[in-house]
């Protein structure tokens, strides 16, 4: 990681190599390996390249439910250009019973005072539960939670 130039991309090479032969796919290790060789080379301005490597890591981070460094994939996919397919209504089954319930209260405007309120839960809980909904959908705001879920914006529930 303290390499410059050729020197770093033939390291950031070897390390997914070296971490493909020892780990299966679903290792976090080679999931991240591939999301810090993404990064790097979106900062070398290799848009292109960068993109390849951070597919492979929002995919398998995103399968391993590793929520944190999946977003942090898909936000330098986007910064490459590219369009970060959003999960649609098929992930209402990936949402627990609480989830599907605060998403779609949110979705309605209610704000977390009144989500908590209703269902006798803190705020933070009620924060809490709508950082699992975004990571889960895709997504990054309330504003985005009636486009990705219209079922739960229309009052269906899980």
């Amino acid at each position: 990681m303290l390499a410059e130039g050729a020197t770093a991309e033939r390291l950031y090479r070897e390390a997914i190599e070296r971490l493909s032969r020892i780990h299966t796919r679903g290792s976090q290790t080679l999931a991240r390996a591939y999301l810090l060789y993404g990064e790097w080379l979106r900062r070398q301005h290799r848009r292109v390249d960068a993109r390849e490597q951070l597919r492979v890591a929002h995919a398998m981070l995103g399968d391993m439910c590793a929520e944190a460094f999946a977003e942090r994939a898909r936000r330098e996919l986007q910064a490459t250009g590219e369009t970060v397919r959003k999960r649609t209504a098929q992930a209402l089954d990936e949402l627990t019973p609480q989830e599907a319930q605060v998403a779609r209260l949110a979705a309605g405007g209610q704000t977390n005072p009144e989500i908590g309120a209703h269902l006798f839960l803190s705020s933070r809980t009620v924060e809490w539960h709508l950082g699992k909904v975004f990571g889960k959908l895709g997504i990054s705001s309330r504003k985005e939670l009636s486009s990705a879920l219209p079922d739960i914006a229309n009052g269906v529930s899980a």
